[in-house]
């Protein structure tokens, strides 16, 4: 319903903007306007789209209008401006823009300009474009001049910079042999523009007001001759005007526009900026030029005091290291990394701990390296992965993007592994649970959808297991897309193919004969790679990763505090009985460019051939790493967020010689860990506390995100934690969830990936997302939150029994009920369930008569399968507290949950069948004895 809701503002929010702005309106205004996440507002826009309510008009930024607004439209044709083209069109620099417009349009001629602004900021750029909106505007004729003068070029001579400006008469001054024409002359009919006006001397100064006074003006020597032009004048200075210009001179230029310096412009057209620099420079070299995402983080967060000019200069600076990089090592690729930068740009990454959450929103949806490209407008090389993109495409796009830094083979291999596990997932879970296959039909060919049928039947039976449809779609898509790449002669690569043949021959072996099946239907040869692939839709857990060698790894520990890292190093070292790990604290006054210095030199007394971990805490030192990295030319893996076990058990594996990727990926996936303080442990003991937990294959992305999500959705005061986990060693996880389980009430898993959850139940990121599992989860929290309350309401009113144990029996009882009938009752009935249940049970424990139910035979006749159910679901009750609940209870108790069932409540598939679970059912224990 949330989700409804939103979308419904954010449409009518839409259809408010463009009233005001006709061409259209952009995700950030509307993401301003609502005080909303940019990335949220851009999948409403999207959904909007896909439902016909808005069009999409392309550009950048990216505007949508609502096709009412575009079919009802009666304005006037607009003027097609260079304007609308200018990063920041619609943001920084619309003011200007629109100030400049008005200059232009203004009768009978345009009024004259002063344009402000720091160096680099554009100004020159920016009056060529009033030049050119002039004439697009027909306020000038097409082949109306622009001349341009910099005051600045003859400063230390003002009689020839007037001479340039006004003109010479013959014998004006020693040299002048002839009379000579000046710029004012020159520029009839259109513009004059005069960079660094403030260095034109005062009798220069004098010289123009009096031209824009009277229209006319002599050249420099002549005493009796006017010349007269139409000429509109663009002025432009760095400095203030009040305290270089004559105040005669400054009243005469009517508009006066100011100019953005780039710090003042805002990381998203700084980006553009860069997009359009690197674009120019492949059209330059006329081939793409790729740039990893340190790099452009550096080029987003670098301080440059001289602005735009400063910021392509320095990209120019990157490109031209980068193509003779490119030339001379007879590399595939023309890759712009951190080597590549300038000094001053490099520490530019230094910075992003202090906009990190911008930068990411930024660059979410943008790959590890970007490709810019003179043909095309293609822009990143992993762009986000949506509906049917084929995960072959993400792969080869990763391959290239790790080829062209000419990393070796066996090396792209390693790194390939991890992600084809992480994409294979991704393509599987995404789906949704429940498919058709008619609904499959209508994104795949017929003879596509036919032949996955044959495959997974001759699957069944050699392999002796059934696919659900979720594996049936999966096969569907990527079968589609394959048979379009093997038909076209584009190549297939698998980098774990001998590890799939080697590890699953029986799945490989049924690959085989699928892939003869689909030669036989469509003509073509599957390569030996392709049927690696199919071979991971055959198997149970194609997520396995082969033994890696070993080598030596240096271990320093740098974190912020006077001592942190030198405590945790001194516990480490003294338990292994070694001083392997390297100790390095930050003050918290200390620069990050300093701690990084010292991190260079300790990192330089090793051998060469060592590798190096860095453990680290937080904040810039994350990102201390691949700059180790390219400052050494060592292999440097860094660990985050880590603690005193972590640096131990890193450490340990050191000693012991393991490889460093081993000890990263090992110790990253130890970040599970729940670390519990002791306030926790008090908290949780007597099972006051409920939780969610969250999984991705990391515990940081994916489950960050969900638990975001779901904290912002929780009622105000619940009594729930979101715990996020990392899933990538199974072992590692289950023995994580084992630990939670001891202290937390956890209602469920929510994740991306569905793994062996102990018994708990299971929401996909999907079910969350689309509403359905966060009502759920809403629901299940609020009634724990009112059985909690009614615990602590029942120790007044009943004293045999101990009140908390009581309440969560019958808690269990009632969700024991439900399953047994299928059903569901309201909240509010369950509270009254709840007390009757309670205060029965303590009467039966005195031996109080029971109470009668009218009419009972009647009533059994009609329920006699339901009260069975119910006698049955209650036996635990009855043994625990050796009591027997009578037929006149359990119709009393029939009569409430059928009467008071929800409608349409008759069980059903997916998240409503974990009901019982999300109330936190111990699925150890069985449901009746």
């Amino acid at each position: 319903m949330g989700e409804i809701k939103k979308i419904d503002e954010v449409y009518q929010t839409l259809l408010k903007l463009e009233k005001r702005n006709r061409d259209g309106v952009s995700a950030q205004e509307l993401s301003k306007e609502l005080k909303a996440d940019r990335a949220n507002i851009s999948r409403y826009l999207n959904e909007l789209c896909r439902s016909n309510k808005l069009k999409k008009i392309k550009g950048r930024p990216v505007l949508y209008c609502s096709n009412k607004a575009r079919k009802t439209e009666d304005t006037p044709a607009k003027i097609v401006s260079s304007f609308d083209d200018l990063v920041g069109a619609r943001y920084s620099l619309a003011r200007p823009i629109q100030q400049a417009k008005a200059a232009i349009l203004y009768p009978p001629r345009g009024l004259h300009t002063l344009l402000l602004g720091e160096t680099g900021v554009g100004k020159s750029m920016f009056a060529g474009l009033m030049h050119r909106f002039a004439i697009e505007s027909k306020t000038i004729r097409e082949d109306a001049p622009f001349i341009q003068f910099n005051c600045a070029d003859y400063a230390d001579n003002p009689q020839l910079v007037m001479a340039q400006i006004f003109g010479v008469k013959k014998g004006a001054y020693t040299g002048a042999t002839q009379d000579r024409e000046g710029l004012l002359k020159k520029a009839d009919g259109g513009i004059l523009f005069l960079d660094e006006v403030h260095r034109l001397s005062p009798q220069g100064q004098e010289m123009l007001f009096t031209y824009i006074d009277k229209g006319y003006f002599r050249p420099l020597g002549e005493t009796e001759k006017r010349v007269t032009a139409d000429v509109q004048i663009i002025a432009a200075t760095t400095e203030d005007p009040e305290s270089y210009l004559l105040g005669t001179f400054i009243r005469r230029i009517p508009m006066t526009i100011t100019l953005p310096s780039l710090k003042d412009r805002g990381l998203e057209e700084r980006y553009c900026l860069v997009y359009n620099f690197l674009k120019e420079e492949s059209k330059r070299v006329g081939r793409s030029i790729y740039i990893n995402r340190n790099s452009l983080i550096s080029f987003l967060l670098y301080d440059c005091p001289n602005n735009i000019g400063q910021l392509s200069s320095d990209i120019q600076l990157a490109c031209a290291r980068a193509f003779l990089n490119y030339k001379t090592g007879n590399k595939k690729y023309l890759l712009i990394s951190q080597a590549d930068l300038p000094g001053h740009v490099k520490k530019g990454l230094m910075k992003l701990h202090k906009y990190r959450e911008e930068i990411e929103s930024l660059l979410q949806d943008k790959g590890d390296v970007l490709h810019f490209s003179p043909e095309d407008d293609r822009q990143e090389i992993r762009p986000e992965v949506k509906g049917t993109r084929f995960f072959y495409d993400i792969i080869e796009e990763k391959l290239n993007s790790l080829r062209q830094i000419d990393m070796d083979e066996d090396k792209i291999n390693e790194i390939l592994n991890i992600d084809i596990e992480s994409h294979f997932q991704k393509h599987l879970e995404n789906l949704p649970a429940v498919i058709r296959k008619e609904e499959i039909r209508k994104v795949v060919d017929e003879e596509v959808a036919n032949t996955v049928d044959k495959i997974l039947s001759l699957a069944a039976k050699k392999l002796k297991r059934s696919f659900d449809e979720k594996i049936y779609f999966g096969l569907a898509l990527h079968l589609q897309k394959s048979i379009e790449r093997i038909s076209n002669g584009d190549k297939i690569y698998h980098p774990e193919l001998n590890h799939i043949r080697a590890s699953h021959a029986d799945e490989f072996m049924v690959a085989m004969e699928a892939a003869r099946i689909i030669d036989n239907k469509f003509g073509i040869e599957t390569p030996l790679d392709e049927i690696g692939y199919l071979t991971m839709f055959l198997i149970k857990n194609p997520y396995k990763t082969r033994d890696k060698v070993q080598k030596k790894v240096a271990v320093f520990v740098i974190m912020h505090g006077n001592s942190t890292a030198s405590s945790m190093v001194e516990v480490a070292n003294k338990l292994i009985g070694t001083d392997h790990a390297i100790p390095l604290d930050m003050p918290l006054n200390m620069n990050p460019e300093e701690i990084f210095e010292l991190a260079l030199k300790e990192v330089n007394k090793l051998e060469r051939s060592s590798s190096v971990i860095l453990l680290v805490d937080m904040g810039s030192l994350t990102n201390f790493g691949e700059m180790l990295a390219e400052k050494t030319g060592r292999e440097v893996k860094t660990i985050d967020m880590v603690s005193t076990p972590v640096v131990i058990d890193v450490c340990r594996k050191a000693v012991l010689g393991q490889d460093i990727n081993e000890i990263y990926r090992s110790c990253r996936g130890n970040r599970y860990s729940p670390k519990l303080n002791v306030s926790q442990v008090k908290a949780v003991r007597s099972r006051q506390k409920n939780a969610i937990i969250t999984t991705c294959f990391t515990g940081e992305g994916a489950a960050e995100k969900l638990k975001e999500v779901i904290e912002k959705e929780l009622p105000a005061g619940s009594n729930c934690e979101v715990l996020p986990l990392n899933i990538l060693n199974k072992e590692h996880y289950l023995a994580a969830l084992k630990e939670y389980k001891e202290y937390y009430n956890i209602i469920a898993v929510v994740g991306t990936v569905e793994v062996e959850q102990e018994g708990l139940p299971f929401i996909s990121a999907v079910e969350l997302l689309s509403g359905e599992g966060l009502n759920y989860l809403k629901r299940v929290i609020t009634e724990l939150d009112v059985y909690s309350r009614i615990k602590e309401s029942l120790k007044e009113h009943i004293k045999v029994l101990d009140s908390e144990k009581l309440v969560e029996d019958v808690r269990q009882g009632i969700i024991n009920i439900e399953e047994a009938l299928k059903l569901r009752v309201p909240a509010e009935v369950k509270v009254g369930i709840v007390l009757h249940m309670s205060f029965l049970i303590e009467k039966l424990k005195k031996g109080i008569k029971e109470t009668e139910f009218p009419e009972l035979k009647e009533f059994r006749d009609s329920y006699q399968k339901e009260m069975a159910l119910i006698k049955k679901a209650l036996v635990r009750i009855e043994k625990n507290y050796s009591i027997t609940i009578s037929e006149n209870e359990l119709a009393y108790l029939c009569k409430m949950f059928t009467r008071n069932q929800i409608s349409g409540s008759t069980g059903g598939e997916g998240i409503e069948d974990d009901y019982a679970g999300l109330l936190g059912r111990d699925v150890d224990q069985p449901v009746s004895e």
